[in-house]
């Protein structure tokens, strides 16, 4: 399995959007994003951080992609 790579919050933002979740709202520097078949997760944004590869790993699964197709997508 390849390593998970090192994203930033809004990087992350912006790779889902591409999949098509939509940001639904914002309370401080949480983004709850939700797809249409209602898939959600949270995704936080904070300014000069990077997000965890742990966290990265529970997105990855709240939004039931596997690591695989999210590696390709960041590959994009």
């Amino acid at each position: 399995m390849t390593k998970l790579p090192i994203l930033r919050g809004e990087e992350i933002v912006k790779l889902l959007q591409s999949i098509g979740f939509e940001k639904i709202r914002q309370k401080g520097s949480h983004v709850y994003l939700r797809h249409p078949d209602g898939r959600s997760t949270v995704v936080p944004i904070h300014k000069g951080r990077d997000i965890d590869r742990g966290l990265l790993r529970k997105i990855i699964r709240d939004v039931e992609l596997s690591y695989e197709e999210f590696i390709q997508l960041v590959e994009k």
